[in-house]
Order: structure tokens, then sequence, then C-alpha cells
């Protein structure tokens, strides 16, 4: 449906806007608009072959963090309960799940500065999925539906270390349905998240804190726990004030 990418302006398979409103307010020439002498958008066949991911070219360069598959099972993070340290596998299905704005907020601190995270859009698709089944019974695996989803790898600035020469790394984002700022958001975070795996300092930000976003970003957790205040507590608040009675008289007597 969508593909785009900021740092190739020729990539195989092309680039390929789809609907968005991202340029609309770029327009120049808006005596265009006016006179409605707006061309047509050129329309061109569904490529039906494999299209390759664009950082495969800086892969090819050795530019980039190569992602090493270390046949690990991932984790369920809806059938396992979170635990800390986590791992990669855990944090993108966290993230995936996220309230999009806490996202946003965090992926704006890296890139004014808190976390040092400054990032290209390598790639970003939009597209269907099969959401294949597993009849464990019969041995046999089933299409149920298709889905919507988006995808963005970002490229990141690594200054390089002893053991390891200057190279861009990795962040990547995956969610449900036509959400780009999401996935970006979401790309950003994770990188920033790896900052002990790329062997960069822990400088206090907010998106370097796993623990912290992780136990945070869960919308319906977040919404259920904030909504709760508007119950009835007059017995917490009861038991408060006459604590609060208790150390004012006794703060009365000692003056």
């Amino acid at each position: 449906m969508r593909r785009i990418s900021a740092t190739y302006k020729d990539i195989p398979g092309k680039q390929k806007l789809g609907p968005t409103f991202d340029y609309t307010h770029r327009l120049l020439d808006f005596s265009l608009l006016a006179e409605g002498n707006i061309p047509k958008a050129e329309k061109r066949k569904v490529l039906k072959e494999k299209i390759p991911h664009v950082l495969r070219f800086l892969n090819k360069e050795g530019l980039i963090q190569k992602e090493k598959n270390n046949n690990y099972q991932p984790k369920d993070i809806t059938r396992n309960p979170l635990e800390f340290p986590a791992n990669r596998s855990e944090r993108l299905q966290s993230l995936s799940r996220a309230d999009e704005g806490f996202l946003l907020a965090l992926a704006y601190s890296t890139q004014r500065g808190y976390a040092r995270n400054h990032a290209f859009v390598g790639e970003l698709r939009i597209g269907y999925v099969k959401v294949k089944y597993n009849i464990p019974e019969l041995d046999i695996e089933i299409d149920i539906a298709e889905i919507i989803v988006t995808e963005c790898e970002s490229v990141n600035q690594f200054q390089g270390s002893k053991k390891t020469p200057a190279q861009f790394t990795r962040g990547y984002g995956l969610t449900f349905g036509q959400l780009e700022r999401k996935a970006v958001s979401m790309a950003l975070v994770d990188r920033a998240l790896r900052w002990k795996e790329v062997g960069e300092e822990f400088v206090g930000a907010p998106a370097q804190d796993e623990e912290f976003v992780l136990s945070h970003c869960d919308n319906i957790q977040a919404t259920g726990f904030l909504e709760h205040l508007k119950l009835p507590h007059y017995v917490d608040f009861q038991s408060e004030l006459e604590l609060v009675r208790r150390i004012r008289k006794e703060y009365e007597k000692n003056k």
C-alpha cells in the first residue's frame, strides 16, 4: 500500500507514496489547485516479486549493525508475565501494544537530546500480512485472516568503540493498522533501549530506562489505573485524614 525511504531516493521497487497527507501542506504552486490543473497521479501495476528491504544496501557495505539469528524462541508476554531485565523480543511486543501518545513523547525526547538518538527513516512500509493458525490435531497450518500492519526500520548514528568500528545501528517498529507515527516512534524508542547492547553509556534518559518504559506504556493498564481514582475512596481518605490530624496535633504540642 505504501513504502517510502528517507535515506535513499532510488530503491528497488520504487518509492510508493500511497494514501497520505504528508505532502499536502508542502505544495508550492497553489494556482494549480485553484485552477483545477492538477495532473492525475501515475498508476502502476502492483509488483508481485518480493521487494528487498532498503537497509540491505548498508548491510552489503558493512556500514550497519548486523542482526544475528540466535535461534531464540521469543516469549509470549500475553501468556508469561514480563520480567526485568527483558530481552528484545519482549520489549518489541510491549512497545507494539503501547499507547501511541506515550511512545511519541518518548521518541520526541530522544530527538531533543535525551538519549542522543538522531535517526533516519530507513524504510517505512504499510501492507497486508496473513494471520496463520496451526491446528495441532491435524498438524496443518491455515490462513484465518489478513490484516494491515505498518513497519519501520530506522537508521541511527553510532560513533563506534575500541572493539567496534563506526557504523549505523537499527531501531525497529511494527504496529497494527496504518499507524506511521507510532511505528516510527516505536523504532526510536527501541533503539534508545538498546544502549547497553551497542556499548553506549546510560545517560539517565527516560527512553533508555527499560523498566520505566515497559511498565508504563500499556494504554489499557494505565487508563484503568487512572480511571479508578473516580471510584469511592472514602475509607482510604478518612484514614489519611486522621493521620494528618494526629501528626498536626503532635506538631502543635512540640512547638
